[in-house]
């Protein structure tokens, strides 16, 4: 399985460019056969997917979706901050969401991370971070946590469809995480 843009070749096999330039050599290709799909931003199933960035993530093959089925709003671990409740307000209260979607991953990158990191950035830059590094050791009750940061926010409409997991970045399954 390739998990990258074709990668042009030189001679002797050297890569040529930067990756932003195979990416936007790849959107060449891509646009070529684009046709217009004839949606608006309003996902069809209704729903907003909140997710890790991480690279291992394939969030539409995992899920069985399509173009325009849904949001997804992906950060550094997945967690809800106030940046993601800006994101599923907009998603609801303009374009018609009405469920939110969870999901932490095994393995992540914060686990191993601590708010130390925003005292290390301050010593390298002179300047402290404005926002929290939101590490955590255990990914259930972080998952816990962002399901009931988006269950308390005032500016979210709806929210008794939400559901939190965790993917297995190993097995490709989710588990389903309890709120209580």
């Amino acid at each position: 399985m390739t998990t990258s843009a074709s990668v042009p070749a030189g001679p002797e096999g050297a890569i040529v460019g930067t990756v932003t330039d195979r990416l936007v050599e790849a959107n060449q290709h891509y646009a070529s056969a684009f046709t217009d799909p004839g949606m608006d931003a309003r996902p069809v199933l209704q729903v907003a997917v909140v997710a890790c960035m991480d690279a291992r993530l394939d969030l539409h093959a995992a899920l069985g979706l399509e173009l325009g089925d849904c949001h997804t709003i992906r950060n550094a671990g997945g967690v809800v901050t106030d940046d993601v409740i800006r994101s599923l307000t907009i998603s609801q209260r303009a374009l018609g969401t009405r469920s939110v979607v969870l999901i932490h991953h095994t393995g992540c990158g914060l686990e191993s991370l601590t708010e130390e990191f925003r005292h290390e950035l301050e010593m390298e830059v002179g300047q402290r971070p404005a926002w929290a590094v939101e590490a955590f050791r255990d990914v259930d009750q972080d998952v816990r946590q962002s399901m009931q940061r988006v269950r308390t926010s005032p500016f979210l409409l709806h929210t008794d469809d939400i559901r939190g997991f965790v993917f297995d970045v190993k097995t490709g399954l989710l588990r389903e995480i309890d709120p209580a």
